[in-house]
């Protein structure tokens, strides 16, 4: 079977201190990935390997089977796309904003492609002209999930994107991201430190502590560990 990512014998180290510690494992194609564990486990530091934004200290990653390393830096973006809390967005329009990745290369998106990535992420045409600062946190993070989407990656990272949201919005943007693994068949990986969240959304869950890959397994993990450092942590004994 070819994975969407593998990773094998991660290190990454910062002044000979672990940041991640011998990561190995295999992202399924097609699924939603939850990465959780407490503050400063490594989950960033992992997810920005994945497009190249981070390189390890040590170890092999692989996309689709292919060494990381293979790709031109452009592609590789263009594959695995990242969403972030809070994404920095241009103070113009949606259009601009969506435009944003075509601009980088001296092109331009046609408004109806840019409508129809809006209309992907459920948000109307007529929010095409809107200045970015007239939107609600919850629209704000669809625009930025169509521009991730505009390069037509295979893969999306998404570091924390509904930390931000209130519940009814966060509960809107969980069910969008579910739509779209169905719709394009993505690959997505996702931090959240929102045990239920990860619970209604993921098809398989990592748990990072410490650096270490402590645990792989279904949400059904998130209810009970046989790991005890894991299920400290899914009691409030580790934070």
């Amino acid at each position: 079977m070819t994975y969407a990512i593998s990773f094998e014998n991660i290190y990454f180290t910062v002044k000979d201190r672990h940041i991640l510690n011998n990561i190995t494992g295999n992202i399924e194609k097609g699924k939603i990935t939850a990465l959780v564990g407490p503050s400063g486990a490594g989950k960033s530091t992992l997810l920005k390997m994945c497009n190249g934004l981070l390189s390890p200290t040590s170890g092999h990653i692989f996309i689709d089977g292919d060494p990381i390393t293979s790709y031109e830096p452009t592609l590789l973006r263009r594959k695995v796309g990242f969403a972030l809390q809070n994404a920095p967005m241009i103070r113009e329009t949606v259009y601009d904003n969506i435009n944003l990745p075509y601009a980088l290369n001296d092109k331009t998106i046609s408004e109806q492609e840019a409508i129809d990535f809006l209309e992907l992420v459920g948000l109307h045409e007529s929010f095409l002209h809107t200045s970015i600062d007239d939107l609600s946190g919850g629209e704000r993070q669809r625009v930025s999930l169509a521009r991730t989407l505009v390069p037509q990656s295979d893969i999306l990272l998404l570091d924390e994107i509904t930390s931000a949201l209130d519940e009814q919005s966060m509960l809107d943007i969980e069910q969008l991201i579910i739509h779209l693994k169905n719709e394009k068949n993505l690959t997505i990986i996702w931090i959240t430190h929102q045990m239920e969240q990860a619970k209604r959304c993921a098809d398989n869950i990592w748990v990072l502590m410490d650096g270490k890959l402590e645990e792989i397994g279904s949400s059904a993990i998130l209810s009970h560990s046989a790991n005890e450092r894991v299920e400290q942590f899914l009691h409030g004994g580790v934070k």
